[in-house]
């Protein structure tokens, strides 16, 4: 639970920094932000002395890794070109919209059954989506993106079942190679930002990787551990950062159209979280008590 609040929150201030890496294109911080971020979590590693994992990594968990590197790879694209190209408020939509997400996803992947409020939420969140499509004058194809990409992320991830940091190290290995090729080919062009844009703007995109590999490993390492239900949950607090830096900092447009059709994603969110903490009271309620032994230094 520590892990995930953290990494929403880190992932919540993320709007700060993606400006910064300017003039770099959304592409070259990407790829720069792949080959840093596999530095990062070797080095981790490395300090950690733990290397057993390799001899863990089934065919099976590679496949699953690999397509959790492609889809981690588009959410990562389609994050920072939102921020740096003036829609930070709908990049924010993208991560509110993604509870709505997860429960669909528990509905389609693990047959759960939808309380009657869940359904209500499901299908508020989806005019929202209309109302916005006509405010926008195009489907909020950001936002959208965002959500299933990390919707299905965070699946991969449930089924892989790795640690965090491991994880994170075959992902970033898998991409290595395509980031670093395409790093060349701008160098070669001479269309490269980093090394050409002063020193500190290259130490900044060097240090994606650390700001990526810290909220990303804390991410994994709750992703594995809660369910689909608490991670939603959980996912409230980055977009709620987000908004606030689009609207308050960088000044995004919020005419009262899209005030409405953010209002009725708000109002599902806030069904669906009623919804969840009454189920979660009534199966507290109904469970068995148990006797715990009361040891000594230990709390009743």
């Amino acid at each position: 639970m520590v892990c995930g609040f953290a990494a929403y929150v880190l992932w919540g201030l993320f709007p700060l920094y993606w400006p910064l890496l300017k003039p770099a294109g959304a592409v070259e911080i990407l790829a720069h932000r792949i080959m840093w971020s596999l530095l990062a979590v070797l080095a981790i590693l490395a300090f950690l002395r733990n290397w057993r994992w390799i001899r863990a990594l089934t065919p099976r968990r590679l496949a699953l890794l690999t397509v959790a590197a492609v889809i981690i790879t588009v959410n990562w694209g389609t994050y920072i070109y939102a921020v740096n190209s003036g829609h930070t408020i709908e990049g924010s939509l993208g991560y509110f919209i993604n509870p709505l997400i997860s429960v669909l996803f528990g509905v389609v992947i693990f047959r759960e059954r939808l309380r009657p409020w869940q359904w209500a939420a499901v299908g508020l969140g989806t005019v929202a989506v209309g109302v916005l499509t006509v405010d926008y004058g195009r489907p909020p194809w950001i936002a959208l993106v965002l959500a299933f990409s990390f919707g299905v992320y965070g699946l991969l991830k449930k089924f892989a079942n790795m640690p965090s940091a491991e994880s994170l190290a075959v992902e970033t290995a898998v991409l290595f190679v395509p980031a670093l090729g395409f790093a060349l080919m701008l160098e070669g062009g001479g269309e490269a930002a980093f090394g050409h844009s002063g020193a500190g703007h290259a130490v900044l995109l060097a240090g994606a990787g650390v700001v990526t590999a810290i909220p990303l490993m804390l991410f994994n390492a709750a992703a594995v551990r809660l369910p689909l239900s608490v991670i939603g949950m959980l996912q409230y607090l980055a977009p709620v950062l987000q908004f606030l830096i689009g609207l308050l900092v960088q000044h995004e447009a919020m005419p009262a159209s899209r005030w409405i059709g953010f209002g009725l994603v708000w109002v599902a969110l806030a069904m669906l979280t009623l919804d969840g903490l009454r189920a979660s009271h009534r199966a507290r309620r109904t469970a068995p008590e148990r006797v715990l032994p009361v040891t000594e230094g230990s709390s009743a």
